[in-house]
């Protein structure tokens, strides 16, 4: 399969701080929520945590090394908000600051362009004990978080996401309480906690642009999306409507009117929350003031988007979504392996915004393992992205403005409450001895980007 993409063409791959650092305490770092989740029995598959993870926090220049060696030019990480702020706002810890310059540093004295988000999750525990994001003051907590590390990296970094998928933060994070900080809270509570991180992004893209003009500002979405068998000439309104309204679930229970792109993007790139009359959060949304729409009415200068799979619609079948057949290909997550959405998504995601994207996550998760000639063979991985980078690659000869692309992720991690036996990485991790192993994927991946240069 062949794969053209501009000469400009951005390639990268990301990681989150909770994910890979581990030090959890040293340094002057305060707890996070995922600190005190990870240690609630039965929370995180498996009973383990992020206390040692990769241990990116010592093992910083041989990742950086690895990355040059490979010949990656992008790198995308999270910066943890208590281990700068251990208390989520107030008195700075330097030697937390400290270890950002070592990895923004680290990234530019090897030709590596570093990109940065501000919020990957994990939040300060003081200011969960103070209502989390239930509450309005963490929102303007973000904002002072955000004025810090945009006045530190002025001059060195150009690009800075605000909010990585609300869609997990608040759905599984204050809905359905599989993540940190594991709350189940009803329809309204859960709107104002929606609404908070809104504000957050708003307030935060204020900031950053005062402190550089120069900053290119950018969010991360993920959510529900459509596609079909067959690229088309039109995209059918029916398509849109799926992707872009809250479904009416059969069984209560499925209801996640959270995991979609609408609710988060409306706001902060056309000033009103969507229409959407099915959505349990309708009728709050009628009651949000026109000065909080303008707060959250921050335009990023680029879409991030988060991309794994999306729904099959049949257009011999009015457009209904198509059951998947058994034995259906899906990874170690059982996410089904389904590429051609890498074209619809963006493509409506433009279509509805008009705006550039770029592709801040996408990858699989397998059982990788060492083989015995003592690497890491994974031909799925590799399979699965010659099938996504080529509806990407389709996506962008239709001239729809993709700046680039992240392979989620550089190594693997801690794939959150499933633990560690799911590996996105392109870089094995053996647990054990902390040894890196990069797999064949990392090579293929390697050998793309320079062809693409």
């Amino acid at each position: 399969m062949e794969l053209t993409f501009p000469k400009d063409f951005i390639w990268g791959c990301a990681s989150a701080s909770y994910q890979i650092e581990g030090a959890p305490a040293e340094d002057g770092k305060g707890p996070s929520i995922w600190d005190v989740f990870s240690h609630q029995p039965g929370a995180i598959a498996g009973g383990f945590t992020g206390d040692v993870a990769c241990d990116a926090y010592h093992r910083l220049e041989e990742d950086l090394d690895l990355m040059q060696n490979l010949g990656i030019p992008n790198y995308r990480f999270s910066i943890s908000w208590p281990r700068v702020l251990p208390q989520g706002t107030g008195a700075i810890n330097e030697a937390g600051l400290a270890y950002y310059d070592r990895v923004v540093d680290g990234c530019l004295a090897r030709g590596i362009t570093p990109w940065i988000t501000l919020y990957h999750w994990d939040l300060p525990q003081a200011l969960q004990e103070r209502g989390g994001w239930e509450a309005r003051e963490t929102a303007e907590a973000f904002a002072e978080f955000s004025a810090v590390i945009a006045r530190h990296f002025a001059g060195r970094v150009s690009h800075i996401m605000t909010i990585n998928e609300p869609q997990i933060i608040i759905g599984l994070g204050y809905g359905a309480g599989l993540h940190a900080p594991g709350r189940k809270l009803p329809d309204d509570q859960l709107f104002a906690c929606w609404h908070h991180l809104m504000l957050a992004h708003g307030l935060a893209a204020k900031e950053i642009r005062k402190a550089s003009a120069d900053y290119r500002i950018g969010i991360s979405s993920t959510g529900t999306l459509g596609y079909l068998p067959e690229h088309t000439e039109k995209t059918p309104g029916a398509l849109s409507e799926f992707s872009f309204h809250t479904p009416v679930p059969e069984d209560a229970e499925e209801a996640v009117c959270w995991f979609n792109h609408q609710w988060f993007l409306d706001p902060v790139c056309t000033g009103h929350y969507p229409e959407d009359p099915a959505s349990p959060w309708a009728a709050c949304a009628e009651k949000v003031s026109t000065s909080d729409l303008e707060l959250i009415h921050q335009i990023p200068d680029f879409i991030g988007l988060n991309i794994y799979n999306g729904t099959e619609l049949d257009p011999s079948n009015d457009y209904a979504p198509s059951p998947k057949y058994p034995g259906y290909p899906r990874t170690s997550l059982k996410w089904p392996v389904t590429p051609q959405v890498m074209y619809w998504g963006c493509r409506q995601i433009y279509e509805r915004y008009g705006l550039p994207l770029c592709i801040t996550e996408n990858g699989q998760s397998c059982h990788d393992r060492i083989f015995l000639d003592g690497k890491v063979h994974d031909p799925d991985r590799i399979d699965f992205l010659q099938r996504y980078l080529g509806e990407l690659s389709a996506a962008c000869a239709d001239s729809i403005p993709i700046a680039g692309y992240f392979h989620w992720s550089f190594t693997d991690n801690l794939e959150w409450h499933s633990g560690y036996d799911d590996r996105f990485g392109l870089v094995f991790v053996d647990y054990r001895t902390q040894q890196r192993i990069p797999k064949d994927s990392a090579w293929w991946y390697s050998r793309l980007i320079q062809s693409h240069r």
